[in-house]
């Protein structure tokens, strides 16, 4: 079998061998003088989830009882296993590596892969681009492995199993280990015993044999891992659309400028859009720092929009509401502008009483509001073509509701048929009825007896029978009441006496 490269993609595989103790290094205030070790609590015992580079020197390894390895080095730094933690940071990191390709997916809890066909002409060569990704993340303190190959896997595998010397790549695939198809402990070991030791000796052996004999999964990893079968990246950023960016020669220092090459950046996805007739719902800024890091702040609206001014004043509201502040650090090397969300978006014709224009309003305040305090504390109600009250409407974030639709309106000059504060769930009460069947006369919820004086009703809903299998919904009796103080009531009794023997009443709303 031999090697297939893609004629199209070209993946960079970067290793992070010491992850967490490289991230929890750059929060500490000095670096630790022991060995550093990560430890959590396992198949009932303390052990080991990672280390150092000094105390793998030691021979500690991941796995290891955490007793073990205080009997054989003294003095260690234990730090409890903080995996959101190494994430969040993984993801930083791969912000900062969106400088390069959009095409960045995490391989955690320690790794990146970039798929970087077309992304080495800037940089004239793929070795020095791989270069440039390793001086960025050395600055950052980070010790990186890094290996290029035709497929995401095989990049993956170069990265991360050492391999004797090789005059191309192929041939350092095939001098790979066979660990780097990371099956179960189990068929590792039986590939051993069988004396097939390196990829190479695979290849060489019929697909169908090793499949019957090891598993389909080892047929398949080693498919992936030489191109015969796709091994498809998962970015962690979908790429946009429409993007626009701008590259320095020299960092820029100031946040102001940073915001007035940003507004630059608007004018030009605001361009892009208008020659497609699209509208932006989201836009996301990423500062790309000299020293490799990367910080990236989206806005949303609710209407697509071609504001070049409202987006930005969506950015200044986000970056005023920031707790840690957008910091240049040594200066921002690149500023990237992306719009992940278009929707079609043509000419709107204003209405002769200044409807459209306060709408306008409103969405404009609905989105600066969602900006600052966070797009889920700002919500819109959506009617929903049902005739169950607590079902008719549905809540949700402005910056996510449909276009408004038109709210049913009572006839001029009656009282509206539905409270404006309905309870979930309603409460029960208890109600005196002239007969079983009939509007109650009086009743009592929280403890305080309502003497009624006026009724409307009953208004009879039944329940969603092609919504239910057992088609077996109690019918609801609803009356507008109101009580001898004028208070307003809306009351319902559950269900027919010829569907249950004892209904119950509930009050579900309160008119105004």
């Amino acid at each position: 079998m031999t090697i297939k490269p893609s004629a199209t993609r070209r993946y960079l595989a970067l290793f992070f061998p010491w992850l967490p103790a490289e991230r929890w290094n750059r929060a500490a205030p000095r670096p630790p003088e022991a060995p550093l070790v990560f430890a959590e609590k396992l198949r009932g015992a303390l052990r080991l989830t990672s280390v150092d580079a000094r105390a793998a020197a030691l021979g500690l390894v991941p796995g290891m009882a955490l007793a073990d390895a205080r009997a054989q080095v003294l003095g260690l730094l234990i730090v409890p296993h903080d995996p959101a933690l190494d994430r969040d940071w993984l993801d930083r990191l791969a912000q900062g590596c969106a400088r390069y390709t959009p095409l960045v997916a995490l391989d955690p809890p320690d790794g990146l892969i970039l798929d970087i066909a077309g992304a080495a002409h800037p940089f004239g060569s793929e070795t020095a681009l791989v270069a440039d990704v390793e001086a960025r993340l050395e600055r950052t303190g980070m010790t990186v492995r890094s290996a290029l190959g035709p497929t995401a896997d095989a990049a993956r595998a170069l990265a991360r199993y050492p391999a004797p010397p090789a005059p191309d790549e192929a041939a350092a695939i095939r001098r790979l280990p066979v660990a780097a198809l990371e099956l179960d402990a189990e068929a590792t070991r039986a590939l051993a015993r069988a004396g097939l030791k390196t990829i190479g000796d695979l290849a060489s052996r019929p697909m169908a044999s090793l499949a019957a004999r090891f598993g389909a999964d080892a047929a398949d990893a080693l498919r992936r891992l030489l191109g015969d079968a796709p091994s498809p990246l998962d970015p962690r950023i979908a790429p946009p659309p429409v993007a626009a960016e701008r590259r320095f020669a020299e960092p820029v220092t100031s946040a102001p400028h940073a915001m007035t090459i940003l507004a630059e950046l608007a004018g030009e996805v605001i361009a892009a859009m208008a020659e497609r007739g699209k509208g932006g719902r989201q836009f996301r800024a990423t500062f790309f720092r000299s020293d490799g890091l990367a910080r990236a702040i989206a806005v949303e609206t609710g209407a697509p929009t071609r504001d070049a001014e409202l987006v930005m004043r969506l950015f200044a509201e986000r970056i005023d509401a920031l707790r840690d502040p957008i910091d240049p650090g040594f200066g921002f090397d690149m500023i990237r502008l992306s719009v992940p969300r278009l929707e079609a978006l043509g000419a709107s014709q204003l209405a002769l009483e200044g409807g459209a224009v306060r709408e306008a309003t409103t969405d404009a305040l609905a989105d600066r509001l969602a900006t600052r305090l966070g797009r889920g504390r700002v919500r819109r109600y959506r009617p929903v073509d049902t005739h169950i009250p607590e079902q008719a409407q549905l809540e949700l974030p402005a910056v996510d509701a449909p276009p408004p639709q038109p709210w049913p309106a009572p006839a001029p000059g009656e009282p509206p048929l539905r409270p404006f504060w309905l309870f979930d769930p309603p409460q029960p009460i208890e109600v005196i009825a002239e007969v079983p069947d009939g509007p109650p006369q009086r009743f009592r919820w929280r403890r305080a007896l309502h003497a009624v004086c006026r009724y409307e009703g009953p208004e009879r809903i039944a329940a969603e029978w092609w919504r239910r299998r057992d088609n077996k919904g109690l019918t609801r009796d609803y009356y507008r009441v109101e009580d001898v103080q004028g208070r307003r009531y809306w009351l319902f009794r559950h269900g027919l006496y010829d569907e249950k023997p004892d209904p119950r009443w509930y009050i579900h709303g309160l008119f105004a």
